[in-house]
């Protein structure tokens, strides 16, 4: 293998490490191994040589595919796509949409290098003086109030966050020489192999297992800015936990649990846009979670679940079936925390129909509109819950209604 061929394999596992994938110098090394085997005349034996001594994972290979066709360019390629425009004439052909891996390699491609600094360069200098950091000013930021940085740097940051429900006790018992309930059966079992004779009891202990959690989420035209950036975070809670469910409701409920599970987030989003087809439109809260509770209630709400609900409580129907359908949801789960971005507004009151209908079945009532208030969430679903009714952290629910009712009466 020529020189220049191995530098070009050794940018090449540069880009794919930019790119995300986890690429070191066993996978270049095998890389140039394997390009020495094929014809290099082939392109596609080269692509799939590469392919396989880089990629180990399935979900990898859209973002190799496109790293291969950015950096593997094709010297003819640009003369034959202008013969071809030419032959084309003026015809306009609709716009196709980028591939989901497309942005991230390309950002990785366009990396910016680091200047390396100058004998004669100095230190940078800054004023400190009655200034906050940027990682502060981003804790206490509306999401709704987020740049194009803003909302990268917002992402990332939940992308690190970290879920640890409290742990329930299950029925299910294991054996433990130190448990506190006697095993009958283990102790008959093991004086078996001592011909009878009972050497030593046997004891059992029960086992703990964290609740399921289930997640319905407003996907509504006015929570939309929300949604898109709360799916970053439950994306990462399905990916690092068993038995999440996720929900997206409008006006129909779409269950995107197994869509989340695709370990790359962008082809993960792309899946979950083709399987709700009413982003950004109306809300029926009453009627979607009446679906819910009759199709899947039973399935996903046992052993304890934690139900999360994100929702401002706009509803476009007010309240029609909405106690009715909060009600039986509340007594089907062991925890429902409502999760509103109003809560943002030092005077909220709970005016609409919806929210008065709402609240009466609600254990915790938080914010959703910041990453402070997100950090605040994961705290409070990682201590040991209280008896239900108690507030171990956010606003009261009734309190909320008992003030709207002293102000309108």
């Amino acid at each position: 293998m020529t020189a220049r061929l191995a530098a070009n394999v050794m940018h090449f596992a540069r880009l794919l490490r930019r790119a995300g994938l986890p690429v070191g110098p066993a996978e270049t090394i095998a890389a140039q191994q394997a390009l020495e085997l094929i014809d290099l005349g082939d392109r596609g034996q080269a692509r799939s040589a590469l392919r396989t001594a880089m990629v180990h994972r399935h979900e990898h290979q859209e973002v190799f595919d496109q790293a291969f066709t950015l950096f593997w360019r094709d010297p003819t390629a640009a003369k034959q796509a202008a013969a071809m425009a030419l032959l084309e004439g003026g015809k306009q052909k609709p716009p196709e949409r980028a591939p989901p891996a497309s942005r991230r390699v390309a950002e990785a491609f366009a990396a910016p290098r680091e200047r390396k600094p100058q004998a004669g360069d100095e230190p940078p200098r800054f004023d400190a003086v009655l200034t906050t950091s940027d990682q502060e000013r981003l804790q206490k930021m509306d999401f709704e109030a987020m740049g194009a940085a803003e909302i990268s740097a917002a992402k990332a940051e939940i992308r690190r966050l970290r879920l640890q429900l409290d742990l329930r006790r299950t029925r299910r018992t294991r054996s433990d020489p130190a448990g506190p309930a006697m095993d009958l059966r283990g102790t008959i079992r093991a004086s078996l192999r001592q011909g009878g004779e009972i050497l030593e009891i046997a004891r059992r202990r029960r086992q703990t297992r964290p609740p399921p959690l289930v997640v319905l989420c407003d996907i509504s035209g006015s929570m939309s800015r929300y949604a898109q950036i709360l799916l970053h975070f439950l994306h990462a809670v399905a990916n690092d936990r068993d038995r999440v469910s996720v929900f997206l409701f409008g006006t129909r409920l779409s269950n995107i649990t197994r869509q989340l599970r695709h370990r790359d987030p962008e082809v993960a989003f792309q899946m979950v846009a083709h399987v709700v087809p009413d982003w950004s439109g109306g809300t029926r809260i009453g009627e979607t979670l009446a679906e819910f509770n009759r199709v899947w209630g039973r399935r996903v709400l046992g052993q304890g679940a934690v139900v999360l609900l994100v929702t401002d409580g706009l509803d476009r129907d007010g309240a029609k079936g909405l106690a009715e359908s909060m009600d039986r949801l509340h007594r089907s789960c062991s925890r429902l925390v409502w999760l509103n971005p109003l809560l943002r507004w030092d005077g909220f009151e709970p005016r609409s129909q919806g929210i008065r209908a709402m609240l009466p079945y609600v254990d915790e009532f938080r914010p959703v509109h910041n990453l402070a208030s997100l950090r605040g969430l994961v705290e409070l679903l990682s201590r040991p819950a209280g008896p239900r009714g108690g507030m171990a952290g956010g606003v009261s629910p009734r309190g909320i209604i008992a003030g709207a009712s002293l102000a309108g009466g």
